[in-house]
């Protein structure tokens, strides 16, 4: 079995008008051993940042935290449309013919 080939990598994307934040990076030894991070901007306005280490013995193993306050999501946008309002469904009163047998005993 050959050993672990060694790498290091990291890349990360801002882009405001669209929010999109995130970012990830990750290193590996001649041994196996990985670790790295990565950090995602949430809707909620929090930053989620996940540290992180793996190999052949623990197995992977996150340590997840938050930066930032949550803030209460409202949309910045009106919609320009009514919303439909529909008319109550008119059901007729059910009618049932009398019946053609003897109903006395």
């Amino acid at each position: 079995m050959k050993a672990p080939m060694p790498y290091n990598f990291a890349w990360a994307v801002k882009d405001d008008p669209s929010y999109n934040d995130y970012a990830h990076q990750e290193t590996a030894d001649d041994k196996g051993y990985v670790t790295g991070s990565y950090r995602v901007l949430l809707p909620d306005g929090r930053t989620q940042v996940v540290n992180y280490k793996a190999d052949d013995y623990t197995g992977y193993v996150a340590d997840v935290k938050f930066e930032g306050e949550a803030k209460e999501y409202k949309p910045a946008y009106k919609p320009a449309y009514p919303s439909p309002a529909y008319p109550s469904p008119a059901y007729p009163s059910p009618a049932y013919p009398a019946p053609k047998y003897p109903t006395k005993y």
